[in-house]
C-alpha cells in the first residue's frame, strides 16, 4: 500500500513540476496573443476536462508504443521502453492534468490590469523584465493554485495511468489501481485506509485551492 503511495507522490510531485514549465508559457500566449489557431489550442487545452481517462490513456499508448518513432527513439537513447513505465505514466498525467495547470494561470495573466503592461512598455521594460517585476508576481496566486490543481487531480488518476502504466508493483502501480485492487479482493481494512488517506491529501489540497481563490487572483502583489 505505501509503496503506491509513494508512486503516486512521485508521479504528482514530477508531473506537478514539469506542469509548471509547460503551462506558464502556454497560458501567457493564450492570454496575450492573438494569432490563427488559438481557438483550436484553447481546445485542445481544455479537451481533458471532458475526453474519457482510458482514451485519452489509449492514444497516449498508442503513440509511445514501442513499433513508433517516439517508442523507438525512446528505446535507443535510454535502453527502455516508454510503455508500462513510470516515464510513460509521467507523459500521459502531464497531458491529463495540463488543464488544470493552464486555466487558473489564465485567470490571473488576465486580471492583470492592462495599465501595468503598458506602463511597463513605456519605461522600457523588455520582456524579461516585464515577467520578472509584473507579470510573475501577478501570477503568483495562479501559479499556486495551479501547482495544488495538478498534484491533487495527479494523485487521484485511475483510468489515464492504468492504461499507459499497467499495474506493475513497485513501478506504475499508484494509490488509485492499489485501491481497485484491494476492493477486488475484498481487502476492505486495507481499501478503507488508502481511501482515508487518498480523500485527506484531496481535502488538503482542495482547502489550500479556496484559501488562494480567497486572497483573489493578485495574491502576492503588493496592492
Amino acid at each position: 500500500m505505501f509503496e503506491a503511495l509513494f508512486i503516486s507522490l512521485e508521479l504528482a510531485i514530477v508531473t506537478t513540476a514539469i506542469l509548471l514549465v509547460l503551462a506558464f508559457p502556454l497560458a501567457y500566449v493564450l492570454s496575450f496573443k492573438t494569432f490563427k489557431g488559438r481557438t483550436i489550442l484553447e481546445v485542445i487545452v481544455a479537451l481533458p476536462l471532458v475526453l474519457p481517462p482510458t482514451v485519452l490513456g489509449y492514444f497516449v499508448l498508442v503513440m509511445i508504443a514501442p513499433d513508433t518513432s517516439l517508442g523507438r527513439a525512446w528505446q535507443a537513447v535510454f535502453d527502455s521502453s516508454l510503455a508500462f513505465s513510470f516515464s510513460g505514466m509521467v507523459m500521459a498525467s502531464v497531458l491529463y492534468s495540463l488543464p488544470f495547470a493552464v486555466q487558473p494561470m489564465q485567470q490571473s495573466l488576465r486580471a492583470i490590469p492592462s495599465s501595468w503592461l503598458e506602463m511597463a512598455n513605456t519605461q522600457g521594460l523588455d520582456l524579461w523584465q516585464t515577467l520578472k517585476h509584473i507579470i510573475l508576481p501577478a501570477a503568483k496566486g495562479g501559479v499556486l493554485v495551479a501547482a495544488a490543481l495538478s498534484f491533487a487531480h495527479t494523485m487521484g488518476e485511475f483510468g489515464v495511468v492504468l492504461m499507459v502504466g499497467g499495474s506493475i508493483p513497485g513501478e506504475t502501480k499508484v494509490a488509485s489501481i492499489a485501491l481497485f485492487e484491494f476492493v477486488e479482493m475484498q481487502q476492505q481494512s486495507d481499501a478503507w485506509l488508502l481511501a482515508l488517506i487518498l480523500l485527506a491529501v484531496s481535502f488538503v489540497m482542495l482547502s489550500l485551492v479556496y484559501t488562494l481563490n480567497r486572497h483573489g487572483p493578485m495574491l502576492g502583489v503588493n496592492k
